[in-house]
């Protein structure tokens, strides 16, 4: 059966912001990954024709396409290529589409997607900072006109995402926490432990709050005044990498490889700017009718935790399955290392398809600019 195969996938764990990964380099943080997949996999790693990482914010150390200074930070062969991309939160799930449209098109067999955050050491939106305006925005006549002075931030988009849906405050509490219980019980039971690389000794994700509480949560001040949104209900700023080796049909017969997955279907939308974060709703629906699946043949979803409403909102449009959504936790417990999310979501999406013996998982992410990629993986 022709295709993009998914070989197999590794992360870090994922720290806290001015945690126990603070300190890391992000070009040795990526190098670990790399490492162990090149180890994992016993590919050759000079036969790799292209590395695609994701990341935030390409400055400072995150710099000079990091994606090229992971890999040689790892003492990988000089001739294989590297490179950068943002596509915001969703940058490494759309490495994987980059890689995969590679392998599909015949012009690559072998593939690694990926990516890296440090925000510790590269604050969020620090991009911004450097270049000393208010945002990317308000310094363009054509933006202006067409959007006027309406604020464009995700914090923005999640109070509007509440507030069209009824989403009370106590509601997103109730969600967050479940997504630390969920967390929690995953790390217990070492669901995470085969997918987690050892970087500086850490081993396990830093995020979950296993003493949190709804009573917790109701002390913390809304980002805005009245708001529904608190940090209780955001993902966690966070320091991590991932990478995920993707192979043609060709590539797996010719190196003796074992499949775990494949791609089954992928797309990207574009949807509401100041909303920002409804991406994958649309996405689901466009990924699923190229699928050729229906919202209950797919067993498993992850839908990235930027805010509680972003998942809420799509369960109650979808008709998504709570049961069946992030069922490891999310974001909001688990963290959100912006370039490297993507992948860290599809090797645990992967993990828990073979854990549960079942078929297909579908990945959505909201993004930056009203984005949304998503992605059909089919269990081999």
């Amino acid at each position: 059966m022709a295709g993009a195969y998914i070989i197999d996938a590794v992360r870090t764990a994922v720290g806290r912001r001015g945690g126990r990964l603070a300190g890391e380099h992000p070009a040795d943080l990526g190098a670990a990954v790399l490492t162990a997949l090149v180890e994992r996999t016993g590919i050759d790693p000079a036969e790799v024709d292209d590395v695609i990482f994701g990341c935030l914010d390409q400055l400072g150390t995150q710099s000079a396409n990091v994606a090229r200074t992971c890999w040689l930070a790892a003492g990988l062969p000089e001739t294989v290529p590297g490179v950068t991309i943002d596509r915001q939160c969703g940058s490494s799930q759309q490495a994987v589409h980059f890689a995969a449209q590679g392998v599909l098109s015949g012009t690559q067999d072998l593939v690694i997607a990926g990516g890296v955050q440090s925000m510790s050491t590269v604050p969020m939106q620090a991009s911004w900072q450097t270049a000393e305006v208010p945002d990317p925005f308000s310094g363009s006549t054509g933006w202006r006109a067409r959007f006027g002075d309406e604020e464009i931030t995700q914090f923005h988009g999640a109070e509007l995402i509440a507030e069209k849906w009824g989403l009370e405050r106590r509601r997103l509490e109730e969600f967050a926490l479940e997504s630390h219980r969920r967390a929690a019980a995953a790390v217990d039971s070492g669901r995470f432990a085969a997918q987690i690389v050892a970087v500086g000794g850490v081993t396990a994700d830093e995020g979950p709050r296993r003493d949190t509480s709804l009573e917790k949560m109701a002390t913390l001040q809304p980002l805005r005044p009245g708001g529904r949104i608190t940090a209780a209900v955001a993902s966690q700023l966070s320091d991590g990498a991932s990478a995920m080796l993707i192979a043609s049909e060709d590539a797996v017969r010719r190196y003796g490889l074992k499949p775990r997955a494949r791609i089954r279907a992928l797309t990207v939308v574009g949807d509401d700017p100041v909303l920002m974060l409804t991406g994958p709703i649309p996405a689901t629906r466009k990924v699923l009718d190229r699928a050729g699946l229906g919202l209950a043949d797919v067993d498993l979803f992850e839908v990235n935790e930027a805010f509680a409403p972003v998942v809420l909102a799509w369960q109650a449009e979808t008709g998504g399955s709570p049961e069946r959504t992030n069922v490891n936790g999310g974001a909001i417990a688990l963290g959100h290392p912006l370039g490297a999310t993507g992948v860290r979501i599809m090797t645990d999406l992967l993990s828990e398809l073979e854990r549960r013996d079942a078929r297909f998982g579908l990945q959505t992410m909201c993004e930056g600019g009203g984005l949304a990629n998503a992605t059909v993986i089919e269990r081999l």
